[in-house]
């Protein structure tokens, strides 16, 4: 068995980022609202041996113009929490991890629900740590206008403190329950945090014993500065989005060389790209498929996803022109923006062709055979361009079906991914310790 072995977590909300997957020929259209359907993907994904089912979340309805909106498979979805529990009951070993805003939430709801998830899970949850990128969900909670960039950081990182505060509220051996004394739990094993900081006041302790992993695991997924700084500073997990190997590799060791600074060890912080993955018999196949799945998106949905990618509206320009060059920055993502100007730039990309892209899915890509995706794997591993996948899928059911029924042999046969789960909790699979009480020794 190589020394270093691959990741795997399945990027699961929406069930497939390209917009014409649920148009696709065979693909179940209501795949991202049908719980049958939702249960049937995640023994799949289990019997697989994936790490973890990951659900992304947006609070509001995309901004989108009407006319594109009416053909996104992403309306509609359930709440990450909701279904995370209902299908947790139906696995055994595979991690279950949610996305939850610190911008438009509360960090003892945050706190007390993913506690809820890890006890109900056997210590399967993974917290996604988000500031919310989509400046309409501001107008959902009482706002006018969304939070500015950098104070959403700055509370994000005083809200990971009072989370993991919070879960540390009781010593992992309080609670007693002798039946011949009375006594329930020991209080002198109960902390109350008592926290007040520049944007949070929150008194404590949770109304819930210490979850199973001592903290669910942190994921994280911004690029910005601010985003890889808290990265460094508090992921066990990161999902990212490189564009190719040369830019993983610099986001990698940047990120990694953040942690160390911050005095913690490299291996407990795992880098994760999001991969959009087509298998076919033959790499001309696979891009055959990937053209057919372009196809089923419509203008309307691609120019609304260039003009989300780059935060202002991009209907009114030339469809067959290059992209404007003094286009405004926003209050929306900054990462985002600049993925788009320097693909534009580096593809020569018309405004019609950069639409498409963005319409349907414009991330990492790996699209050929088996033997083909799994060298490019073994070699993005090797290299330090990633510790494993956030797999993406084109469509489904087929598109998850090629990946555990053809790729994930393959990667086994080569010995970078596992034959078995070797322990029970997520922090098990991904190879991080169970962190200690920092008010109880």
């Amino acid at each position: 068995m190589p020394e270093k072995t691959l990741h795997l977590t399945a990027f699961m909300r929406p069930v497939s980022l390209h917009t014409g997957a649920w148009r696709y020929p065979g693909a179940y259209p209501d795949a991202n609202f049908n719980l049958t359907h939702l249960k049937s993907f995640i023994k799949k994904l289990e019997d697989a041996k994936f790490d973890a089912f990951f659900m992304a979340d947006h609070l509001a309805v995309l901004n989108m113009p009407v006319e594109a909106l009416k053909r996104s498979h992403t309306v509609t979805s359930f709440e990450p929490f909701t279904l995370l529990s209902a299908l947790s009951v139906v696995t055994e070993k595979i991690g279950l991890a949610a996305t939850a805003s610190t911008t438009y939430d509360e960090p003892y709801h945050i706190a007390r629900r993913f506690a809820s998830l890890d006890h109900l899970s056997s210590g399967r949850a993974a917290w996604n740590i988000v500031t919310t990128g989509n400046p309409e969900s501001a107008k959902n909670f009482g706002l006018d206008a969304h939070v500015e960039h950098a104070d959403r950081y700055k509370r994000a990182r005083e809200f990971y403190d009072v989370v993991t505060g919070l879960w540390d509220s009781f010593a992992d051996d309080a609670f007693i329950r002798d039946q011949e004394t009375g006594i329930y739990f020991d209080p002198e094993k109960l902390h109350v945090l008592d926290h007040k900081g520049d944007d949070l006041k929150v008194r404590g302790p949770l109304n819930i014993a210490r979850p199973v992993q001592g903290w669910p695991v942190i994921v994280q997924a911004g690029q910005s500065e601010p985003g890889k700084q808290l990265a460094a500073e508090t992921a066990e997990a990161v999902f990212c989005s490189p564009r190719d190997l040369e830019s993983a590799k610099a986001l990698y060791a940047d990120i990694k060389g953040r942690a160390v600074a911050a005095g913690r060890d490299r291996n407990h912080l795992k880098i994760l790209p999001a991969a959009f993955i087509v298998v076919g018999d033959s790499v001309e196949e696979a891009r055959a498929k990937r053209l057919k799945l372009d196809s089923l998106v419509h203008y309307d949905s691609a120019i609304a996803s260039l003009s989300i990618a780059l935060g202002t509206d991009a209907s009114g320009f030339d469809p067959d022109g290059p992209l404007p060059t003094d286009i405004p920055e926003t209050n929306a993502s900054k990462t985002g923006r600049a993925g788009v100007l320097k693909l534009a730039e580096d593809e020569k990309l018309t405004v019609r062709q950069l639409a498409q892209r963005y319409g349907g899915y414009s991330g990492l890509a790996f699209v050929g055979t088996p033997e083909s995706i799994a060298e490019e794997m073994s070699v993005w591993l090797d290299e330090e361009g990633a510790d494993g996948f956030t797999v993406v899928f084109p469509f489904l059911p087929q598109g998850l079906d090629d990946v555990v029924q053809r790729l994930v042999p393959e990667l086994q046969r080569r010995g970078i991914f596992r034959q078995d789960y070797e322990g029970t909790t997520l922090r098990e699979h991904l190879g991080l310790p169970r962190p200690n009480n920092r008010f109880f020794s």
